[in-house]
Order: structure tokens, then C-alpha cells, then sequence
């Protein structure tokens, strides 16, 4: 059992494996389609993606000045890269899956400019959070961090003007995903 679990990648298939079997057990095979499978997608890069972003302003950011100067580069060296990896593509691919959902029910054009009605409008609002989030993922928190992180050469002042940026980018990424959660659940839309 320890070499299965130790195991991430095996892990992971198995788990997806799980899944079909689960959806074909208990689910109309009729239910089972592009939408349904998106909103499966969606909600899974979804949760890795808050997952992390909570991960990096609950616990790393925090913890980073009680650790000792020796241990920090297991962080910044091996873990941070890692999780950072995870944490954009993560974005992107909750956004992708996002798009996909709204665009084969037939809502994506309506929620992104607000010309739907009620929940159409109120998942427009989180696709813009989300769109906004996923913009600071990729083009200010990543290129911030690789300098920080001495990923890409940097001279010490870009590398002191890059970490600020990216904590904000991150905080702000914080702030919006509790009002963008609460449209996703609330606007429940087919």
C-alpha cells in the first residue's frame, strides 16, 4: 500500500478511474456528456487552483520569516517552483473549463458582457473575478516569482520590487475568490 500511495501519478489514474467507473455505476449515461464532464474538470482544477492560492498566502507566505536562513532554499529552491507549476496551469485550465461550460450551454457571450438576466449575470461577475485572477496568475504573480526565486537572472533591486508585486497580486487573487465562489454556487446554472 505504501509504494501505491507514495505513488502520485498512479494515485491520480487510479482516482480517474474511480471516477468513470463511479459515473457509469450511478449516473444516466445519457447525463454523461461534455458539460457534465466539464463541470467535473472545472470543479477539479478549481479546487487545485484555490487549494494552492490559499496554500501560498495561508501558509508559505506566512511561515517564510520563522524559518532559518539555511532551510529557506528547500522552499524557495524545491517546494515553491513545484507548487507554483501546479498553481498557474491549475488556473488556466479552470478558466478553459469555465469558458467550456458557459460557451455549450449557451451563455458565455451573454454572462461576459452582462446581457443575460439574473444567474447568467451573476456568473458573468465571477467569470470576470475568475478572468482577472487567472490574468495576475500568469502575467504579474509568475514573472514575479521566477525573479524572486532566481529562476530568471534578476538584479537584487527587480528581485525586491518583484516580491511586493507578486504579494499583492496574490492577496488580491485571495480577495476575489470568496465573492467568485459565491457566484459559482449561487448562479447554478445548466
Amino acid at each position: 500500500m505504501a509504494k501505491f500511495f507514495g505513488n502520485l501519478h498512479l494515485v491520480l489514474v487510479v482516482g480517474l478511474l474511480a471516477a468513470v467507473a463511479t459515473m457509469f455505476a450511478f449516473a444516466d449515461t445519457a447525463m454523461i456528456d461534455g458539460n457534465s464532464i466539464g463541470r467535473w474538470l472545472h470543479l477539479f482544477f478549481g479546487v487545485l487552483w484555490i487549494g494552492l492560492l490559499y496554500y501560498f498566502n495561508f501558509v508559505q507566505v506566512p511561515s517564510m520569516p520563522k524559518i532559518a536562513d539555511e532551510h529557506k532554499p528547500a522552499v524557495t529552491k524545491t517546494i515553491a517552483p513545484s507548487a507554483l507549476f501546479f498553481f498557474r496551469w491549475a488556473a488556466l485550465l479552470t478558466v478553459v473549463t469555465g469558458l467550456w461550460i458557459a460557451m455549450i450551454n449557451g451563455y458565455m457571450v451573454d454572462a461576459l458582457t452582462f446581457r443575460g438576466a439574473g444567474n447568467v449575470n451573476l456568473i458573468g461577475a465571477g467569470m470576470w473575478m475568475a478572468l482577472v485572477m487567472a490574468f495576475n496568475v500568469w502575467f504579474i504573480i509568475w514573472p514575479a516569482q521566477k525573479k524572486v526565486l532566481g529562476l530568471v537572472e534578476a538584479s537584487a533591486e527587480e528581485k525586491a520590487a518583484a516580491a511586493p508585486r507578486a504579494l499583492i497580486a496574490s492577496r488580491l487573487n485571495t480577495l476575489l475568490s470568496i465573492p467568485m465562489m459565491w457566484t459559482m454556487v449561487s448562479a447554478n446554472l445548466g
